[in-house]
């Protein structure tokens, strides 16, 4: 029986410090790579079924999730970046 990675999308949120003037400098130095993150800060939150893989590239797939009842959606077959064989 063949082995698969399977890479899904999911939403994480994580604390960074940086000193700043005020909220907006902060949020910019930010964007900028100049913030340092905070140690333990990684929280998962929730799997990200608004992304994933197009529906229009991975016809065959989706029709197949749909004959097992997943729930797959007219445009993207739901938190799934990729899929690759292994083995």
């Amino acid at each position: 029986m063949p082995v698969y990675e399977i890479e899904q999308y999911e939403l994480h949120t994580m604390k960074y410090r940086v000193k700043a003037k005020s909220p907006a400098h902060a949020i910019k130095r930010l964007f900028d790579g100049e913030a340092e993150v905070v140690d333990g800060s990684l929280e998962y939150i929730e799997v990200a079924d608004d992304f994933g893989l197009p529906v229009d590239e991975e016809r065959d797939l989706a029709k197949a999730l749909r004959r097992l009842d997943v729930v797959v959606g007219d445009d993207v077959i739901p938190s799934i970046r990729g899929f690759e064989e292994i083995e």
